[in-house]
């Protein structure tokens, strides 16, 4: 009798987009194709769902990109509150109106640390304010990637 191993589940494709999902401004960040490296993108000011799916789309177009890691801001005991439930909704939207997977992240903590690294590249405090939102999508996709947490994929809605 042959020994099997169960299939192995198949992992997010590169190159995957990051939104930091903020009330004002989207912090965006991108994957190369191996998720060896990350680069910090332009923020995508929020207005309205349609423009928001627009500029995801094109970022996601720009890139090839595969995967899209939505953010998800818990709270600190790990419960989920207005914010988290926003985040699951706009990640249960690009589900429905994208061709591929959506996944969240936990981001805890992540605007905290997208300001130290920022500073301890050396950038000037007005600087800071203009990266931090980028930036805090780069290390929810850095996290994405090295995680060995199981990943949650949004399933869309009907």
């Amino acid at each position: 009798m042959e020994n099997r191993k169960a299939a192995p589940v198949s992992l997010p494709k590169p190159p995957i987009v990051a939104l930091d999902l903020g009330e004002k401004r989207i912090g965006v960040a991108v994957s190369d194709e191996l998720s060896i490296s990350i680069t910090r993108l332009k923020v995508l000011q929020r207005t309205n769902w349609k423009q928001l799916l627009q500029d995801v789309d094109a970022v996601i177009r720009r890139f090839d990109a595969q995967t899209l890691v939505i953010g998800l801001p818990l709270q600190a005991n790990g419960a989920s509150g207005d914010a988290a439930e926003q985040a699951r909704t706009v990640a249960e939207k690009f589900a429905r109106s994208l061709n591929v997977p959506v996944y969240l992240q936990d981001e805890r903590l992540t605007s905290v640390a997208a300001e130290e690294n920022l500073r301890a590249e050396g950038r000037p405090k007005k600087r800071i304010s203009e990266l931090v939102d980028a930036e805090a999508a780069a290390i929810i996709l850095r996290d994405f990637i090295v995680s060995e947490e199981a990943r949650v994929l949004v399933q869309p809605s009907e």
